[in-house]
């Protein structure tokens, strides 16, 4: 092989090849960034659609869009997606009240309340709520779009709602991102900004607004009632608590293991493992009854612990037990405390099923029956069976939105910061500031995860003073967290819900005083 001795022609050699080498990597990355998955800090799709709603005919649009979020400086540090619902053909838009629908987790999207509950469409689910295909939605004759406009909202990291890069083009640091969206107040503070810029783009400031949530979106929205009013200057008339968390009102100790009680009781009544006597009982005669015994009994016996008298405890332990279908032995065992993960594995294990967390009506089974927990959740999977192929279908081949960002069913945004959650008696501040705002609670008796007896007794604690007892409202239904998919339950909680609306909007010429 022939030497090539003179350095100048090696060094041009050296640096030709060096570009070839090099070429094909350059064009390789810049194919690669044309075609990463971005989003536009702000976009809209708007489409037309008419529905029959409550026995009339109603033409609305929909808005499927990205509205940014802002830091101090006006930099975009994130884009919200929405789904905003405008009846068509009214007179006078500021008498036309405005909702804005937030789900939960926290980090989950707003895809249950959106295509299950209250919007134009609804699943394709069987009458109890189960998973059918073809998956994809229907008509929902029963959403409230006839008496109020929805915005169906998705916090950042769920649905297609991401964080942006910053100023420099580099994202925030994951600690930057947590302090920014992720915790109980940041999450509070800047979708009440997002939501004043709502307001402000689709000039809604005079319309009648509520708020509604469901799950930790209930401890979203009990903190954007304050947040709106005292940092926005906006004013809400309703808010409505769908399957409510604590919301900072502290229910720990006895009261957390007595107020379960009920929901073992309605648990138990479905899957007909209670004695003769209270199965025949229909569900809403059996309630009061394990109401009562739990505050007038069992929740005294559980403070008094181990100073408690055995003739007692064993007259308690009889009691939980007939009431919860456990067996007395299982719950003396557990000092009269029965944990809630144990109760969906133990009550029909002799059958080999499990009982879902969020709702019982659903069943499982798990690699073996003994345990003290199920080996996942029967109503979760199933849901997410149904939901995603129809979001992802609705919002894409219905409402145009076109991405390749993923829809996020739950997002990351863990952790969570959970400090200083004072949501509850943010409500009531912001409630005793507005005469005009009214508070509606709606639950399921089967759910086990934010169960119906925890909400009621949040409702008693929330104003303690009972000087605005008239204003918080209390609907149950004969489901899970969300009621809403048993196909009686849609109808009658989307009408309690138009009531409550219609109540929440003052006469003309009603000044909001004490």
């Amino acid at each position: 092989m022939q030497q090539v001795s003179n350095p100048s022609l090696v060094k041009r050699w050296r640096s030709l090849v060096a570009v070839c080498l090099t070429l094909p990597l350059l064009l390789v990355t810049a194919h690669a960034s044309e075609h990463r998955r971005t989003l536009e800090a702000e976009s809209v799709v708007v489409t037309e659609h008419r529905a029959q709603i409550n026995g009339q005919r109603v033409d609305y649009k929909v808005y499927a869009g990205f509205l940014p979020v802002w830091d101090e400086d006006g930099h975009p540090t994130a884009t919200l997606q929405y789904t905003y619902y405008e009846r068509q053909g009214v007179r006078e838009q500021a008498r036309r009240p405005i909702m804005f629908s937030f789900n939960g987790g926290p980090g989950s999207a707003s895809v249950w309340m959106h295509i299950a509950y209250t919007g134009p469409k609804s699943l394709r689910v069987d009458d109890e709520g189960f998973p059918i295909q073809p998956y994809g939605v229907k008509d929902n004759p029963h959403s409230v779009l006839d008496a109020t406009d929805i915005v169906f909202v998705n916090p950042v990291n769920t649905g297609y709602s991401r964080v942006l890069p910053g100023p420099d083009g580099n994202m925030p640091s994951r600690e930057r991102q947590r302090e920014m969206f992720f915790g109980v107040n940041s999450d509070v503070q800047y979708l009440a900004e997002w939501m004043n810029t709502f307001v402000t783009r689709y000039q809604r400031w005079r319309s009648p607004k509520f708020l509604i949530g469901e799950s930790y979106g209930t401890t979203r929205v009990a903190g954007l009632a304050h947040a709106l009013q005292n940092q926005q200057w906006m004013y809400i008339n309703g808010v409505v608590l769908v399957s409510p968390t604590d919301m900072g009102i502290d229910r720990e100790g006895p009261v957390k293991a007595a107020n379960r009680l009920p929901y073992y009781a309605a648990a138990a009544w479905y899957h007909q493992q209670l004695d003769p006597a209270l199965q025949e009982l229909d569900l809403y005669e059996l309630l009061p009854e394990v109401e009562a015994f739990t505050i007038d009994t069992y929740l005294p016996a559980l403070a008094r612990g181990a100073w408690l008298g055995e003739q007692e405890r064993n007259a308690v332990a009889a009691q939980v037990a007939r009431y919860s279908g456990l067996s007395e032995q299982v719950v003396l065992q557990s000092n009269l405390d029965v944990d809630t993960a144990f109760f969906w594995k133990e009550l029909l294990r002799d059958e080999g099923l499990t009982i879902g967390r969020l709702d019982s009506r659903y069943t499982g089974i798990d690699r073996q029956d003994v345990g003290v927990r199920p080996d996942f959740n029967s109503e979760l999977t199933s849901w997410l069976h149904s939901f995603t192929p129809a979001i992802n279908y609705y919002l894409r081949e219905e409402l145009g939105v076109e991405t390749d960002i993923k829809y996020n069913m739950f997002g990351p945004v863990h952790p969570w910061d959970r400090s200083n959650n004072n949501t509850g008696p943010q409500l009531r501040q912001a409630m005793a500031q507005n005469p005009f705002m009214n508070v509606l609670f709606q639950v399921g008796y089967y759910d086990g995860a934010t169960n119906y007896f925890d909400a009621k007794y949040s409702m008693w604690q929330l104003d303690p003073s009972g000087k605005m007892r008239d204003r918080l409202f209390f609907e149950g239904y004969r489901s899970g967290h969300m009621m809403y998919l048993r196909n009686e339950d849609l109808r009658l909680s989307n009408e309690h819900l138009r009531e409550f609306i219609l109540h929440s909007l003052p006469d003309e010429g009603q000044p909001a005083r004490y």
